[in-house]
């Protein structure tokens, strides 16, 4: 996705889809391996752990029963099968119970973990995107400052070849009161040509 994206002209940062990119997290999240894998194996198997767990208990006890039938058979001491049928069935519970604590300790911490990762990667992601968004901003912002200024260069230069075109406006001459009229009247008769001889 990264390669396919556009690229920043003269610079090395890529423009990404942010959402697509959060949607390639979300699959990642999904398909990460093994320990969440494994995690969820062991909740789904928890129910059969703990029964095979029982069931290694229920033959340990068996064991101890006939163990302390056969010591009150041979030696009469009733009382002391009795007791460690008693330690051994103890000892088992809280071996059970040892072991589903940690199993869930070790769930939870596989969880936090995961969590911890994917939001880390999201912040990444989404500081990425900023500093990509940010980047195009200030590249978008420096051409349309050049482009501006290359118009008012333009501008500029187009003012000045007009005024370079207009005519300047030809001087008066100061009228001499000395002057009859009859010269005046007689050049305003004249033809363009023989003004412009005349002057």
């Amino acid at each position: 996705m990264i390669l396919d994206s556009p690229r920043i002209p003269l610079s090395r940062r890529t423009l990404v889809d942010e959402e697509q990119l959060l949607d390639q997290l979300d699959l990642i999240r999904l398909n990460l391996p093994t320990a969440f894998q494994e995690a969820a194996e062991v909740v789904h198997h928890k129910e059969e752990l703990l029964s095979e767990a029982e069931q290694y208990a229920q033959e340990i006890l068996e064991t101890a029963e006939r163990r302390a039938a056969q010591i009150l058979d041979e030696m009469g001491l009733l009382r002391q099968a009795e007791l460690e049928a008693q330690q051994i069935r103890q000892r088992v519970q809280q071996e059970c119970e040892t072991a589903q604590e940690q199993t869930m300790a070790d769930i939870e911490r596989m969880r936090r973990q995961a969590q911890q990762e994917l939001e880390e990667m999201r912040r990444r992601a989404i500081a990425e995107s900023e500093e990509i968004q940010q980047g195009a901003d200030d590249y978008a912002d420096r051409v349309l400052k050049e482009m501006e200024q290359q118009l008012s260069d333009m501008i500029r230069v187009i003012r000045n070849g007009r005024q370079q075109l207009q005519p300047e406006p030809p001087p008066q001459k100061p009228r001499d009161s000395a002057t009859p009229s009859v010269n005046r009247s007689s050049q305003a008769t004249k033809s363009p040509s023989e003004r412009s001889k005349s002057q």
